[in-house]
């Protein structure tokens, strides 16, 4: 695959609690159009469509998507837990580089309930069951599966390196003021950290209620194109994908037997090892950075797997405001996962949005000042890692 793919259009929905939203198709509908109209191509030009989202019934995507046009086109349901709009992303990335189709929507969505994320499915084996039965060993708390994934993840960093669990209220507040500039941020008020140290104990001594993410509803799309394809059109092609790799878990997700391994450490170091290498370029030459911050504690841990400090050195990074403008790396220009929230299926599509403005100059108040290279990590417990590196040209 070696035709270079153009990031044409990308656009976004506001996120919202759930119950607040519109219905799926409505949000779906928004978000694809914006798309459209920042790639100034209409649904027609579409030739193939990936949609993404986990809480759903089959066919969502088409539902979804008939909304904006019925052309007939192949329309691909994606569902790849958290990483599931990145993954529609990749798909798509995939088919515009393979020379199948030159114009390609990825679209993403989540319509949510309150509350913490469970099983739907209760009738047959948990794609879990191997996490589960590892987090039963390695921690003694009773708590929903993903405070007790990341969580576990983020003690696990504190009792070997000693961080402290006031550095990761620092990346919480970090993700405040980041959001406030954010119109489409689902929170969008400054918290302090002494106010994240505050909010109510979820894990004694480890998290508060403020370092998880919110259950979100939201929409998110990207348009995809060819060269030749912008270039006969007219195209904005300022932004173009210039390495991508997704992994899923190696036995040493278990057999390392830290819980760190358990949420996808190793995958996100792998996938990233391997668009540095693609790329020919290195961690430090990144400047603006999406990261699936879904607790702070994945957030600190995923620096050191993205190569932007040293093993280890994740407390040192945070603590000298490297993760921020005036830093090295501005990490989550958009509030994160934290505070724009996290609608599953549309959380890879929404960090592509972010980057793609960044890029392309345009993110006002967020703007990250001579980014030329952006990095997206978007992860899904189960698993999935996509890391994608966008460039401007």
């Amino acid at each position: 695959m070696t035709s270079s793919v153009i990031v044409a259009g990308a656009g976004m929905i506001p996120f919202t609690k759930p119950g607040a939203s519109e219905p799926y198709p409505q949000m779906v509908a928004k978000a694809v159009r914006a798309a459209l109209a920042d790639a100034g191509v209409e649904y027609a030009s579409v030739q193939q469509a990936y949609a993404g989202y986990v809480y759903g019934d089959s066919t969502a995507g088409q539902r979804g998507l008939y909304e904006v046009g019925m052309t007939g086109i192949p329309v691909v349901n994606v569902n790849n837990n958290c990483s599931t709009g990145s993954t529609a992303l990749y798909l798509a990335r995939q088919a515009v580089a393979s020379g199948m189709a030159d114009c390609v929507l990825a679209f993403g969505f989540e319509q949510m309930m309150p509350g913490a994320l469970g099983s739907v499915f209760n009738d047959r084996p948990s794609p879990f069951e191997r996490f589960d039965a590892l987090a039963a060993e390695l921690t003694d708390v009773e708590l929903p599966l993903a405070l007790r994934y990341f969580g576990g993840a983020g003690l696990a960093h504190m009792q070997e390196f000693g961080t402290k669990v006031e550095t990761f209220a620092k990346i919480r507040a970090k993700a405040s003021r980041h959001a406030a500039n954010n119109p489409l941020a689902l929170f969008r008020n400054v918290v302090t950290e002494a106010e994240v140290m505050a909010a109510p104990m979820l894990w004694p001594g480890v998290m508060t209620r403020l370092m998880a993410c919110p259950p979100t509803c939201g929409a998110a799309a990207a348009i995809l194109v060819s060269e030749a394809f912008a270039k006969k059109h007219g195209l904005d092609a300022t932004v173009r994908i210039r390495a991508q790799a997704m992994t899923t878990d190696t036995p040493d997700s278990f057999a390392t037997r830290d819980m760190r391994d358990v949420v996808g450490f190793g995958m996100t170091r792998s996938a990233a090892r391997q668009v540095y290498e693609a790329a020919g370029v290195g961690p430090e030459d990144i400047g603006v950075v999406e990261l699936h911050d879904c607790f702070a504690h994945n957030e600190l841990i995923s620096y050191e797997a993205l190569g932007l400090c040293p093993i280890g050195g994740a407390e040192k990074f945070v603590v000298d405001g490297d993760n921020t403008y005036g830093g090295k790396v501005v990490t989550n220009p958009s509030g994160g996962l934290l505070s724009k929230g996290h609608p599953l299926g549309a959380t890879g599509l929404a960090q592509c949005t972010e980057l793609v403005g960044q890029l392309r100059g345009r993110a006002g108040a967020r703007q990250v000042d001579g980014a030329r290279l952006a990095l997206q990590h978007n992860l899904g417990l189960g698993g999935a890692c996509v890391v994608t590196l966008y460039e401007r040209v």
